[in-house]
């Protein structure tokens, strides 16, 4: 193992696609590492398209005064429908990840939390964000699966939300050979970025060897990893995919590599 690239010859299962998981396997490259992607999750279109296009509609007429971003997904859905955000609509995205994304497809973004990378960092800030003015109207995107955390502690504090379902999370069948892979030893690590990905990992590969790191992007993933039956191995400092490869890299250095199972 070369102490420059602690990761040199890792087998590291990425099971996300999309611009995110190829994203995160040419870092690993950088890093030393042989990246293998395998999408276990895909986003489809939510069950509600009107709903949807009523919200963005009103959106665009400048009815919301706030609007929370919980995810690179949800961006994609905003610039697939070319929706124009007005000035007068402030953003907030729940962490650096899902701000780059707003950044790169040409939105604004005028809040992030600062310690907390999760809608519960979200709720935890929004009063610094919003200097406490109440009741304000926010349109809430989000997944099919996403837990209410954001909108049942917005609607508490005296907020007008509306919650809305931009898109849905579906399971993607992983190769046979890579489960087989990975049920060999095969694999030296496995990141896990969401519960949904928990999820479709424990349903699918089920028992994952102990040799091989299972690597959550942060505690909340974890907790949920925890839940749907996996070990968990590694909890990255930070929620976002740096911090994850450079835990990562740092359990490298004190963990010599091991073979497969016999």
């Amino acid at each position: 193992m070369s102490a420059e690239k602690p990761l040199r010859g890792w087998k590291v299962l990425v099971p996300r696609g999309g611009p995110w998981g190829h994203g995160v396997a040419a870092e690993l490259r950088l890093r030393g590492a042989n990246p293998v992607v395998a999408p276990s999750i895909n986003f489809a279109g939510t069950a509600d398209e009107p709903a949807l296009d009523l919200a963005l509609g009103r959106l665009q007429a400048g009815d919301y005064d706030w609007m929370s971003v919980t995810s690179a997904t949800t961006v994609d859905v905003l610039s697939a429908h070319r929706v124009l955000i007005p000035e007068r609509t402030k953003v907030a995205a729940v962490g650096e990840t899902t701000a780059a994304a707003l950044g790169a497809a040409g939105y604004r973004v005028d809040f992030v939390p600062r310690r907390d990378n999760s809608a519960a960092g979200l709720l935890a800030e929004w009063g610094d964000a919003s200097d406490g003015v109440v009741p304000l109207r926010i349109l809430a995107l989000r997944s099919d699966i996403a837990k209410p955390v954001l909108t049942d502690g917005l609607r508490a504090a005296g907020h007008d939300v509306d919650s809305v379902v931009a898109y849905r999370t579906v399971g993607v069948p992983i190769a046979p050979e890579t489960i087989a892979q990975v049920a060999s030893g095969q694999f030296d690590a496995i990141l896990i970025t969401s519960g949904s990905v928990a999820n479709q990992i424990s349903m699918q590969i089920g028992l994952v060897p102990s040799r091989t790191v299972i690597a959550c992007i942060g505690p909340r993933t974890a907790v949920d990893a925890e839940a749907a039956g996996l070990r968990v191995d590694l909890v990255a400092r930070e929620r976002s995919s740096e911090s994850l490869i450079d835990t990562l890299e740092e359990l490298a250095l004190h963990r010599p590599m091991q073979g497969p199972l016999p």
